[in-house]
């Protein structure tokens, strides 16, 4: 149900008087906080606010608690399924203020921010001590945010996802409650694992406000290389002997010939017009070496070729780069279009299937479709380049897309590994998850008995 204008008037007024001029309901800042950086759909809040620390936003949560409007958290606006369109009004919570690096312990390696910290913005600040943060979804997206759509990114397959490196969260619960879901201790058995609750809820069970991470030190070698492949059979299937033997790779990226001529394009590089490896490895200078040598007796039994390995740290630099900037570099491909996008992983054994399978279909249709993925722990994405005007063009992505999730999910794979559900993959939910959706909803009618925390995402109540 959508907030009532009377409601929402009151509620304004309540908070102006609560935070002053850090409320507007200027059309430029509503439309800023309704739209996701790809999509052309905008479905603005009534008003944002500012939040500058955990127990103003509990007394905002409370206000809004008290008249039933709704509450939208809202970090960098990197999201991509539509995670804070106000689809019933309400209140955008911007986090951007709440900046702060609130305590680092090097000797412990770990670090609590706030939650409209960004990731960028941690790592410069720790790389002194010698560490960093390794999860990387290309965006500079905001820890908050990273946290509520248990982000990956390019590093997963080596140091896990946010789900793996948040170790305690500050949330302000539906009533306005504060908790703190866990210590700084490494490991506990005590009580259920209230964390990886809020990890992934996308702001439906409340507004996560304070995040402790896991770090990480640098390595002490770092050696960056592509590898070109005749097939992307022979590609995929690279990745999954790697993995299999064991071979700890900080990132292993797949990108089929289109996205290579699309990033060739737009980053200015003359990469080979094949399916192509990125890679990483981080270690000591011996063993970088070794994992380089047993990856290229891997590549060449089948059909690697055009090695190159980056040391330089510009060189490295460079070359992720202009990955991070595929999703731009597709847009640039097709001038005019937008990029409906998939998202899905599956266990390591099924990927050269699912991708081949997966590229038949795109071959047997008439979209372009560059294939870009983290392969590493079987995560990859399609993007459907269309012009969203056109239903024709609409249509077939979604079916394209429908095949390929109902793939993932048959192969005990997920449809969305890494940028969450919001709204536009709720159809996909109950395909996965079954009868355990009705679980997630017991939990937000127990957690949010007023709907009040970003409704309409994930599933419907």
């Amino acid at each position: 149900m959508a907030a009532q204008p009377k409601e929402i008037n009151l509620v304004v007024e309540e908070l102006r008087k609560l935070v002053g001029d850090r409320v507007t309901t200027a059309k430029g800042v509503l439309d800023q906080h309704g739209q996701d950086v790809f999509s052309t759909k905008c479905v603005p809040p009534d008003a944002v606010v500012f939040v500058e620390s955990t127990e103003e936003v509990a007394e905002i949560v409370k206000i809004c608690n008290r008249h039933y409007v709704p509450l939208i958290p809202f970090g960098t606006g990197t999201a991509l399924e539509g995670h804070f369109m106000a689809i019933n009004g309400g209140i955008s919570l911007d986090m951007s203020r709440m900046n702060k690096i609130l305590r680092v312990s090097p000797e412990d390696m770990d670090v609590t921010v706030q939650a409209g910290v960004t990731r960028k913005q941690l790592n410069e600040f720790i790389k002194d001590d010698g560490l960093f943060f390794p999860i990387d979804p290309g965006a500079d997206a905001s820890i908050g945010g990273m946290s509520s759509t248990r982000a990956s990114g390019t590093n997963a397959v080596r140091y896990g996802t946010m789900r793996e490196n948040v170790l305690s969260l500050t949330v302000v619960l539906p009533d306005g409650r504060i908790i703190r879901t866990a210590r700084r201790a490494r490991k506990s058995s005590a009580g259920y694992d209230i964390t990886k609750l809020f990890v992934g809820a996308e702001g439906t069970l409340g507004v996560i406000t304070e995040v402790t991470l896991r770090l990480h030190g640098i390595p002490e070698a770092i050696s960056a290389a592509i590898c070109s492949f005749e097939t992307l059979k022979g590609a995929v299937d690279t990745v999954i002997q790697t993995i299999q033997m064991g071979i700890p790779m900080a990132r292993i990226e797949l990108l089929d010939e289109v996205q290579v001529d699309s990033v060739n394009k737009y980053s200015k590089l003359g990469l080979p017009a094949k399916p192509l490896l990125m890679l990483e490895f981080h270690g000591t200078e011996a063993g970088v070496k070794e994992q380089v040598e047993t990856f290229k007796m891997i590549a060449e039994e089948n059909g690697g070729s055009d090695f190159d390995w980056k040391i330089r740290p510009e060189d490295r630099n460079e070359l992720w780069k202009a990955r991070h900037e595929a999703a731009f570099a597709n847009l640039a491909y097709r001038p005019g279009c937008m990029a409906y996008t998939a998202d899905v992983c599956v266990p390591i054994s099924r990927l050269t299937d699912c991708i081949v399978e997966t590229k038949k279909d795109i071959q047997e249709s008439w979209l372009t479709a560059p294939m870009i993925g983290h392969v590493g722990d079987g995560n990859f994405h399609v993007s459907f380049l269309i012009m969203m005007d056109d239903p024709k063009e609409l249509a077939e992505a979604k079916r394209l897309n429908a095949r390929l999730v109902s793939r993932a999910i048959q192969m005990d794979g997920t449809c969305s590994g890494e940028h969450g559900i919001g709204i536009n993959k709720k159809p996909y939910l109950a395909e996965e998850h079954g009868e355990t959706v009705d679980v997630m909803r017991m939990i937000k009618k127990c957690f949010d008995p007023h709907n009040i925390m970003n409704p309409g995402k994930i599933f419907d109540l």
